[in-house]
């Protein structure tokens, strides 16, 4: 039997088969399962502050990723054993590389308390708050939000679909200058190979590229509920890049879609493979990696955006965008007009 083992497990694994094809299919029941056993171990008064209506939806589009004080049950607030499951609702939405970023945004608050020496209490790693809309069920509509400082993550399930916009990560510092962390950085590969994207065009193609000589101070699109830009799409069209510089975003966009499970990064490439042609990447601000400076990927249906312009450039903001599908909008019309 051992033997017949060794024989299958490599197979699988050469593949690529094995961990793909358990991801594709358990991402939505992780959730699902994650987030009932998170409700189960609440005590009454915390489950009014955790669960929402899903037709919420000031509540549920509402979002924001600076410090402030939000609806929603704080990890402060829970025991250690909530405090687990909690974690556990967070790893089901995210892939290692995903988690990984969103638990060192969070330590990077420890590290502002300390410098800012102001007792901003704002600064906290355990002031992050979970939101559930709905019931959470495999056969169903419901949604949860993970959000804090530099951090928001929301979701949407629909009959096992998976909405999972906006997706916000930020990092202040981008760069830790400093103590036992020097050197830390944990956007860096957005960074890099935004850099590395924007150093592989002609003087020509720059010249198309770079939208404005002065870096934005910000994405764009904020916070707002519906993401949109005023007037038409701008920069570079991807059309008239090589095929090596094509090969540079790809490896851009696959970096904040590999952030998620495979199941949600596949639907976000796919995505993007199917309106590439109709893409543009444009950029703000200076070239050099120490500048202050900004990017962006747009589509027809998302955008990505990425900004490094505040704090003398040590900061990071960075979002994905669904022009129609962000909180599901898409998903839940579907299904409204198959139910009705």
């Amino acid at each position: 039997m051992l033997s017949h083992w060794k024989k299958i497990v490599p197979a699988f694994l050469t593949a690529g088969l094995l961990l793909t094809a358990f991801e594709r299919t358990r991402t939505d029941r992780l959730m699902v399962d994650s987030a009932q056993a998170l409700l189960a171990s609440l005590y009454p008064d915390q489950k009014k502050k955790i669960a929402f209506a899903l037709d919420n939806l000031d509540e549920r589009t509402h979002w924001l990723y600076t410090p402030f004080e939000r609806h929603g049950l704080m990890l402060k607030e829970m025991s250690p054993t909530q405090q687990r499951l909690a974690e556990a609702l967070l790893a089901a939405g995210l892939a290692s590389q995903g988690l990984i970023k969103a638990h060192t945004i969070m330590s990077l608050d420890t590290l502002l308390f300390i410098q800012e020496k102001d007792g901003n209490l704002e600064r906290d790693p355990s002031k992050y708050y979970f939101s559930i809309f709905g019931d959470p069920k495999t056969e169903g509509t419901w949604g949860y939000r993970f959000e804090g400082h530099h951090v928001s993550l929301n979701y949407t399930v629909v009959n096992g679909k998976i909405a999972s916009t906006p997706s916000f990560f930020g990092s202040n510092p981008a760069e830790v200058l400093e103590g036992k962390r020097k050197g830390l950085r944990v956007l860096g590969r957005e960074q890099d190979l935004g850099q590395k994207m924007i150093a592989s065009l002609t003087a020509e193609q720059q010249a198309v590229a770079i939208v404005d000589q002065k870096p934005y101070t910000d994405i764009l699109t904020t916070n707002s509920r519906k993401a949109a830009l005023t007037g038409q799409p701008n920069g570079l069209p991807v059309s008239k890049m090589t095929a090596a510089q094509k090969a540079i975003l790809d490896e851009v966009v696959a970096e904040y879609a590999y952030d998620f499970p495979s199941d949600i990064a596949d639907t976000r490439l796919a995505q993007y493979k199917r309106l590439q042609n109709e893409a543009f990447f444009a950029w703000s601000g200076s070239t050099k990696p120490a500048g202050r400076h900004y990017y962006r990927i747009q589509t027809p249906e998302f955008m990505i955006e990425y900004d490094k312009a505040q704090e003398d450039g040590n900061h990071i903001h960075s979002v994905w965008r669904d022009f129609k599908n962000d909180w599901g909008e898409d998903l839940l019309a579907a299904h409204l007009k198959a139910a009705h």
